[in-house]
């Protein structure tokens, strides 16, 4: 791709879209054409505020517009495999909000119709492209701390301050007590701490899981305890049932790294290193927010402008990984969802 803007279209129009389209419209390099929606109103009234030039009221003519060069789908995850794959099959690269899909099928059927179609496709994970996150990463990976032995990570929040939430209860209709819109902490939350795991230490050989159900089926809250051949061990959580640090911890066999409240999106981690003061490695402020996507919305334009077809920080294989690794999870704890039954009959008509 040749080095003009980066041409987006933007599929949904919630508040994640709506905060990838403020972070899009300060990179000088990238340029935000077209927004889609199942309805007119909402897709014009996103391209008012953000000065888009077209808006669509339907998922198709947003993926057919031949000046889109990449869509970022921002749909709520049990849409995920829909848009996505009615993007890819149009010819156009994705990135698809996180988690991924549904479940490992719908997963591999995306990455399927890109390798089919040439397309790039990268899932959100923006924890990955984050230049601290990567820091850290890179620390373990030079021996900072010895062989891991150990991660802690969680990720809860208090259903009754969420939004949606009555009289200080999520109510049965909410998209997170609702198994059909893929409900619950796992998929929502535990996506985090799970990823983070997997990150320092690959796919896990083992897993073991407890959850506590709400009465539609969905995990109110999630432990998880993930082990590797090499002895290393994750102990994670995740809840909607209550907030919880929201920090993380690897401890390796000579020292130990702690990341504070907000793990996944970082300002400052500390390295303790066996006989040496702790070293606080803070965030870039040129980086901007510590909430900012534009990690991942330059990570993208720097692929596509490179002809990759995934990106090296959110490799394919390893949001397939984490989605085993969920589905596995699900599994233990007894939390299905309907789309888990489709057929691949039914599947090639969405």
């Amino acid at each position: 791709m040749a080095e003009r803007n980066v041409r987006w279209g933007i599929l949904a129009t919630g508040g994640i879209a709506a905060a990838f389209a403020a972070d899009l419209v300060d990179l000088p390099d990238a340029e935000i054409v077209a927004v889609a929606s199942r309805r007119r109103e909402p897709a014009e009234a996103f391209a008012e505020r953000f000065g888009v030039a077209r808006a669509y009221g339907d998922w198709e003519s947003l993926a057919a517009d031949p000046e889109v060069d990449v869509v970022y789908v921002a749909t709520p995850h049990s849409a995920h495999r829909a848009a996505a794959g009615l993007c890819l099959e149009a010819g156009r690269n994705v990135l698809c909000e996180k988690p991924f899909t549904l479940n490992l099928r719908e997963a591999e059927d995306l990455v399927a119709l890109a390798r089919e179609h040439d397309r790039f496709l990268m899932e959100a994970m923006w924890m990955y492209c984050n230049p601290l996150v990567r820091r850290l990463k890179a620390l373990v990976e030079d021996g900072a701390i010895g062989e891991v032995r150990t991660v802690q990570a969680d990720f809860g929040l208090a259903g009754h301050l969420l939004p949606g939430a009555r009289n200080g209860v999520l109510p049965s209709g909410h998209r997170l007590r609702d198994p059909a819109l893929g409900g619950g902490a796992l998929l929502d939350l535990g996506v985090y701490p799970v990823s983070f795991a997997q990150l320092l230490l690959g796919e896990p050989d083992g897993i073991t899981a407890s959850a506590v159900l709400s009465e539609e089926g969905v995990d109110l809250q999630t432990g998880a305890l993930l082990s590797w051949e090499s002895g290393a061990l994750a102990a994670l959580h995740c809840s909607i049932a209550g907030g919880t640090a929201v920090t993380a911890s690897v401890t390796g066999t000579r020292g130990r790294i702690d990341v504070p409240s907000g793990f996944f999106h970082p300002d400052r981690f500390v390295l303790h290193r066996d006989g040496r003061d702790p070293e606080e490695f803070a965030a870039d402020p040129a980086d901007g927010p510590r909430t900012s996507l534009r990690h991942e919305a330059k990570e993208v334009m720097r692929a596509l402008r490179a002809g990759e077809k995934e990106s090296p920080l959110v490799p394919l294989e390893g949001t397939l990984a984490v989605m085993r690794t969920l589905d596995a999870v699900r599994e233990r704890i007894g939390v299905r969802y309907p789309g888990d039954a489709v057929t691949a009959t039914a599947r090639a008509t969405v």
